[in-house]
């Protein structure tokens, strides 16, 4: 009995002692599991290097493992590479065919949309009276209606008359009986005005000049009058260019590089005076944006200063390919770093005694091209 006792208590010390040791042995493990993750976070960031220097070399071993496929390809079957590769080109010049086919119709839709309205301005009406037609009654026609939300807003860079108060592209102020474009400058510079390939004055079906107006076109400051102190306009670089005139005129005018090339005219005076204008540039720092507009008909186109003791200022001003009638073309009170006076028609057909091209003795320069500027009988426009 006594040995028998002696037993159990060995085998139960056994016992204890096994499970101590496994309790041991799994702390373990999990405390060296513990200090293996916070070691492989420690070193991840050092293991970037290699996983992108692997990447590359993996995607270098595909591409070149393209390259010999492909050749392998052309050893083994030219013509199979060749289909292969005409499938490829046939897929590109699928797309590339359904993209130009798309871009045709959506021309062709605003082609249709602004149909009416160029037909009118070809049919010489003025845009204010072409706009008005097309506003009184929606255009219908190919199964394409054009009402009054097409033509919602009067705006300068779209060719529409009215009083403009550089640089807005809104008019401040317009009138249906009244078809001229006005630009009215002011202290705040503009960086680029361009008004191009456009008709005036007389010349279009229904056109008059405004009342007690002779100039077609009017650019430049106003002279002085009662409660009036005068203005000029300061322009960088004026272009003048492709006019055709019944008869033009520059004077009162201030210009450092005058250049007066390959102008005709039925009599012309270019007599210029010389003396000292400063060059000049109109900066003026976050200056406004440039106001451009092309196409269009109007009773009388005028730039001007209107502001009492203000001068108006441009950087550069183009003015190319007008066409007009019934009146003068009068450049006057400007002062301007360089004007250039190119390849314009001036003539109303009464002969050369009659001088309908005029660079006045009022005009100053620093500098002088007259060059190939001739008289030739010129019929009135």
């Amino acid at each position: 009995m006594h040995n028998r006792l002696i037993g159990w208590m060995l085998r139960g010390v056994r016992a204890i002692g096994r499970a101590i040791r496994r309790a041991i042995g799994r702390t373990t493990q999990a405390i060296l599991a513990v200090c293996r993750a916070i070691v492989a976070a420690v070193l991840w960031p050092l293991r970037i290097p290699g996983m992108i220097v692997r990447f590359i070399r993996r995607v270098l071993r595909a591409v070149w493992a393209w390259i010999c496929a492909q050749g392998r390809m052309i050893k083994a079957s030219p013509m199979a590479f060749y289909r292969g590769f005409c499938a490829k080109r046939d897929w590109v010049l699928a797309k590339v065919e359904y993209l130009q086919s798309e871009s045709g119709k959506w021309r062709a839709l605003f082609s249709t949309l602004k149909a009416p309205y160029s037909f009118l301005r070809m049919m010489g009406l003025s845009p204010q009276m072409a706009t008005g037609l097309l506003v009184a009654g929606s255009t219908v026609g190919g199964g394409v209606v054009v009402n009054e939300t097409v033509f919602a807003e009067r705006s300068f860079s779209r060719g529409d008359s009215g009083v403009y108060a550089a640089p807005a592209d809104i008019p401040t102020t317009y009138s249906d009986s009244d078809n001229t474009l006005r630009i009215n400058l002011s202290s705040v510079p503009v960086g680029e005005i361009v008004i191009e390939d456009v008709t005036v004055g007389t010349a279009y079906t229904g056109s008059a000049l405004p009342s007690g107006q002779t100039s077609v076109v009017l650019v430049g400051g106003l002279a002085t009058s009662t409660g009036f102190t005068g203005t000029y306009l300061e322009i960088g670089h004026l272009v003048v260019d492709r006019w055709r005139c019944t008869t033009f005129e520059l004077s009162h005018s201030e210009v450092h590089t005058l250049n007066i090339i390959g102008n005709a005219s039925d009599g012309q005076s270019i007599s210029p005076s010389p003396g000292i204008p400063r060059r000049r540039g109109i900066g003026g720092g976050n200056r406004a944006d440039a106001m451009i507009t092309s196409g269009g008909y109007y009773d009388q186109i005028v730039i001007a200063a209107p502001v009492s003791a203000v001068n108006g200022k441009v950087d550069k001003l183009t003015l190319s390919n007008l066409f007009t009638k019934g009146g003068k073309c009068l450049l006057t009170r400007i002062k301007a770093g360089t004007i250039d006076v190119l390849l314009n028609e001036t003539g109303a057909g009464n002969g050369f005694a009659t001088k309908e091209f005029v660079v006045a003795t009022t005009t100053v320069y620093k500098t002088l091209t007259n060059q190939d500027n001739v008289e030739v009988s010129i019929s009135p426009p």
